[in-house]
């Protein structure tokens, strides 16, 4: 035993949570400093939604606010969230993407990198590995957390040992929908502690969606975990991480003592404190997100996939079927082989049982993204699918049985053509790579932006001439 690690998720799952991602980084580098001097184990900053929400929402550069972030907190570990082979984008992409990616994350300043599969498919996670540790990254790869006949104690400890084998360095829990109650992670952690290497660290990463989040940092504390994942208070709970203040002040003097200053970590409360105040005022921030939502624990269904199917109801003119659809949701998942219900799978499921139920009849309508799951297109599924309704959903097509990145050619250099005209550093390529239809209208946006900076430095410039 000896005292807990924490990441802060303030500047990236926090506000992708109950914010949807839309914190600028103005807002962020004013807390810098004290956050690089509290004494985290790492700062989670980069990847999940970030990039595209940048590019889309922001006209920000992802990549301009990595190197920012880096030049404000050079002393603690950052980190980032990264989807196998699918890497932040919604496909798989090609190995050589893949691999160019990890470099320029690095490159530009990150140092943790979690990488996850939604299936937990070791194929998807490979080449992330590889590409993590040929650069030097500290390679944390994370199991998606969830409850079925396939999903058991046994299934977790076989995944994380399979990771390690692989170059793991760290292992997550990744519980993003709070499925995992607090025994039960006291149970996993101490599984997972006996069972891994000495020197591989365990981190926890949870939510507070059902209400048990700190219980559950807190029994994991208690069997061992060395790192959990909390959220500065100001945009803690809810469908957010718990809140990092509460942690420290219940672990001090104890055993498990962070060794963070709450005194000084305070004045960052109070910055963040006035971001959540505008970011509520500009209706980004609905606090509808900080209730405890008991319905997850019973349908396993995620906050934001559960927003996600109240909106596709209310479109369709349907509100009222919302309980029939969340009883929907466990019969179509069993039916798709139980897979973990996080990005891409969840939303694939739940447009398929608002489906199910709007047209009356059960895979009356597949959308291509079903068919794509049920052709191993996203890769292996946890358990065996239900044939008669594979049947149903993609007729006599062949399943793909091998590695689905395997069947994709190399495709930088592509991509590197397509965006020539935009190009003004070698990471433009990787943002067109991942989000061709958004980063062309960012690329536009910036150039417009320098030549009104040009325009106006030249007529400071003439200006300025003597007459």
């Amino acid at each position: 035993m000896g005292k807990v690690m924490i990441t802060d998720t303030i500047l990236r799952d926090a506000h992708q949570s109950q914010a949807a991602t839309r914190m600028r980084t103005e807002d962020m580098l004013p807390a810098c400093e004290i956050l690089d001097n509290a004494g985290y184990y790492s700062l989670e900053c980069w990847g999940g939604a970030t990039f595209d929400s940048c590019l889309r929402f922001l006209n920000e550069d992802p990549w301009v606010r990595l190197r920012k972030l880096k030049e404000a907190m050079p002393k603690t570990k950052l980190q980032m969230l990264f989807r196998g082979q699918n890497i932040l984008g919604y496909k798989h992409y090609a190995d050589d993407v893949v691999d160019e990616f990890v470099r320029l994350s690095i490159k530009n300043g990150i140092n943790v990198i979690r990488i996850f599969d939604a299936l937990n498919d070791p194929r998807n996670l490979k080449q992330a590995i590889d590409a993590t540790n040929k650069y030097h990254g500290i390679c944390e790869v994370a199991m998606s957390y969830t409850i079925s006949p396939v999903h058991s104690e046994e299934y977790f400890v076989e995944k994380a040992l399979e990771y390690e084998r692989m170059g793991a360095q760290n292992i997550c829990i990744k519980d993003m929908a709070n499925l995992l109650l607090p025994y039960a992670a006291y149970s996993l952690v101490k599984k997972l502690k006996q069972a891994l290497k000495p020197d591989t660290l365990v981190h926890m990463h949870t939510h507070n969606t059902t209400g048990t989040g700190d219980m559950v940092n807190l029994k994991a504390i208690e069997a061992g975990v060395d790192i959990v994942d909390t959220a500065l208070s100001p945009l803690a709970n809810g469908t957010s991480q718990p809140a990092t203040e509460s942690l420290i002040a219940t672990l001090q003097g104890t055993e498990y003592d962070t060794g963070i200053d709450l005194g000084e970590l305070t004045k960052a409360t109070e910055h963040f404190r006035k971001v959540a105040d505008k970011m509520k005022a500009e209706g980004i921030l609905d606090p509808k997100v900080l209730n405890v939502n008991v319905k997850t624990l019973q349908y396993q269904v995620p906050g934001g996939m559960l927003s996600n199917l109240i909106k596709q109801l209310k479109d369709a003119g349907k509100s009222d079927k919302l309980d029939e659809v969340l009883a929907e949701v466990p019969r179509v998942r069993a039916d798709f082989g139980y897979p973990p219900l996080v990005t891409p799978t969840s939303q694939i499921v739940g447009t398929q049982a608002v489906m199910n139920v709007i047209t009356g009849e059960r895979y009356k309508m597949n959308p291509k993204e079903s068919q794509g799951l049920m052709r191993g297109e996203y890769g292996q599924l946890p358990a065996p699918v239900n044939e008669e309704v594979r049947r149903k959903v993609i007729g006599d097509q062949k399943v793909i049985t091998c590695r689905p990145a395997d069947l994709l050619e190399p495709e930088l250099e592509k991509y590197r053509k397509e965006c020539a005209k935009w190009y003004t550093q070698e990471e433009d390529v990787l943002s067109y790579a991942l989000f061709p239809q958004v980063a062309p209208k960012f690329f536009e946006y910036r150039q417009a932006e320098q030549l009104k900076l040009d325009t106006s430095v030249l007529d400071k410039k003439n200006n300025a001439m003597p007459v």
